[in-house]
């Protein structure tokens, strides 16, 4: 009995050290290892990535995701290497990338200090900020009208957080109530259960542009605390963190990353072939030259 103890336990301690050390390996030799790359994406995240079929996003970052996966493919000199997708939420998104159970988020995912002490951050590609979408009959043109209103945000979002520092710092008395993603969040207000939805300016227009009636929605209100996007991937991988720099980098120097804004941002997109006609923020227009890194805050 002792002696099949102990050899249970040599197995099982076995078992989670190899486990451990599988989630502790450096991205590239975690990939090579397995043949395969597994990467997040957003469901409902219009123009970033969200869902078209039943598993596999589209969106200008599931296309910068592709492009820093193809680079991956030629540093490991693996054609066919396989790719894995897995769909994430705000409040999962960063403990499932800690733990192992992907490799690589390109989604729309604020880079921020407080983030920055669990995972690390790509270069910047995309600066946002936060606005309200609200029905055009609600009366709301500002946040000083969310008074004694109820107001959609999603859970673990930094807007959620900005909407109420700005409510505490101009006394405005209002209700935060949480979707459990976009998608969710949006119907609180075509349902009347919120008065409007604060998320970055951009989310917001994909959503009122795949609405099931866009000319009932409007966005509104002054930016609030212009936060930069960025890839995320594992803290203390410089060497991966390198790579997926350098795909970015090689991007915006060629061209193909304004090619690819315009695709998303200022052209019909699928599945209405709605046009955003959202033209290139002066932020990001500087940071294709500048390429930082810098969180918000």
């Amino acid at each position: 009995m002792k002696t099949s103890f102990k050899m249970a336990y040599a197995l099982l301690a076995g078992g989670l050290s190899a486990a451990a050390a599988d989630v502790h390996a450096q991205t590239l030799e975690k990939v090579a290892a397995a043949d395969k790359i597994t990467v997040a994406y957003r469901e409902s995240a219009v123009p970033f990535s969200y869902l078209l079929g039943p598993h596999k996003a589209v969106g200008f970052s599931a296309d910068l995701t592709e492009a820093i996966v193809d680079d991956v493919r030629s540093r490991l000199k693996k054609p066919g290497l396989k790719v894995d997708y897995i769909p994430v939420t705000g409040q999962n998104r960063i403990p499932m990338l800690v733990n192992g159970t992907y490799d690589l988020e390109c989604g729309s995912t604020t880079n921020t200090s407080a983030r920055g002490k669990e995972v690390a951050f790509s270069i910047n590609f995309f600066y946002a900020g936060t606005r309200l979408l609200t029905k055009r009959d609600s009366g709301i043109k500002g946040y000083a009208d969310l008074e004694k209103r109820t107001v959609a945000s999603t859970a673990g979002s930094t807007n959620e957080k900005v909407l109420k520092k700005y409510s505490a710092d101009h006394n405005i008395d209002l209700q935060i109530v949480s979707g459990k993603d976009y998608a969710d969040a949006l119907q609180l207000v075509e349902s009347d259960r919120a008065s409007a939805l604060a998320l970055d300016d951009v989310l917001l227009f994909g959503l009122r542009a795949n609405s099931r009636n866009p000319s009932s929605l409007e966005v509104v209100g002054e930016t609030l605390q212009v936060e930069p996007y960025a890839c995320m991937v594992r803290k203390d991988d410089a060497e991966f963190k390198k790579l997926v720099d350098g795909t970015l980098t090689r991007l915006m120097k060629s061209g193909e990353f304004t090619r690819l804004y315009k695709k998303w941002f200022e052209s019909p997109i699928p599945p209405a072939g709605v046009n955003l006609n959202m033209p290139m923020s002066e932020p990001l227009r500087a940071n294709i030259k500048a390429r930082s890194d810098k969180p918000a805050f």
